[in-house]
């Protein structure tokens, strides 16, 4: 037995070649004919049951003594009891030797015989154990890679989920800022070169003293169209006064004499030239042009 086996040892690559189980498909074969000897027992039963009941009706009262001394029912049932075990029993002794036969022949590949199957067609399986086990270490490594770039893949997803809805947040507050990309605010840019040219025009007056700051608080401008002394009392008093110091003026001048009043006008006249107050003037109300030009359109 051990020759034999040693001869023909079953490969474990056979059920992989063929798709399926040997033992498997000897198993079925076994059951299949256990099935048909069932079903022949089956039959010889009921074909004995209906001819002890035709032989019982036939002979009817003829030998009272012998019927009640034959029970048919049991009789049909120890034959049948017998004729099932020695059925069985002959099946089974004859599938036995098929399924030995069949492994040990039908089912078996000597060891002399290489098997190479279609995926395994061109591959070396000579390789030392040293060379399997850094070939396993780096099939290891990359199924550890294959792992990591599919959680990469993952985390991607959820960013690539989260940039579409700050995408579709920050287009929402663009659509509510839209409102200032209004072309009336394009008269807006205009208004810091006005407001340089203002502050150069301011920037070119000269400075101003306490005395010049003091002496422009209290001078009143009269109303247009009218003669200083037509248009009130006051008026009429600063006008009065303003001829009594141009004369007090001419009468110093005449006799070389400086007044307080010829300082303070040296000093007005520091503060800046008349053409210098009429562009600061004319500066400020192009910037207030703009400033109610803006608001209307707002």
């Amino acid at each position: 037995m051990t020759e034999q086996q040693a001869v023909n040892a079953p490969p474990l690559l056979l059920p992989e070649a063929l798709g399926f189980s040997p033992q498997l498909l000897l198993d079925d074969i076994i059951n299949i004919a256990n099935n048909a000897v069932t079903d022949a027992v089956n039959g010889l039963e009921e074909f004995l049951q209906r001819w002890a009941d035709e032989r019982a009706k036939k002979e009817g009262g003829s030998d009272t003594m012998k019927e009640s001394e034959w029970d048919p029912t049991g009789e049909v049932e120890q034959g049948l009891v017998a004729f099932q075990t020695l059925l069985e029993y002959h099946t089974d002794v004859a599938f036995d030797f098929f399924e030995a036969w069949s492994l040990r022949n039908v089912f078996a590949v000597p060891p002399d015989l290489p098997i190479v199957l279609p995926h395994q067609e061109g591959l070396d399986l000579t390789q030392s154990p040293e060379r399997e086990k850094e070939l396993m270490d780096e099939i290891v490594e990359l199924r550890l890679q294959l792992q990591d770039q599919r959680r990469l893949g993952r985390v991607l997803t959820r960013a690539v989920h989260v940039s579409r809805a700050g995408r579709r947040r920050a287009e929402k507050r663009r659509e509510r800022l839209s409102f200032l990309h209004d072309p009336t605010f394009d008269t807006i840019e205009g208004l810091p070169q006005k407001l340089f040219e203002l502050y150069k025009s301011v920037s070119a007056l000269p400075d101003l003293d306490p005395a010049t700051l003091s002496s422009l608080t209290q001078y009143r401008l009269s109303d247009p169209g009218k003669r200083p002394w037509e248009t009130s009392k006051t008026g009429y008093l600063n006008w009065a006064v303003s001829q009594l110091l141009v004369r007090a003026r001419e009468r110093n001048a005449a006799e070389g004499r400086r007044t307080g009043l010829d300082e303070d006008n040296e000093r007005v006249q520091e503060v800046g030239s008349a053409d210098q107050l009429k562009a600061a003037i004319e500066a400020m109300d192009r910037v207030q042009a703009s400033l109610e030009m803006t608001t209307d359109l707002s």
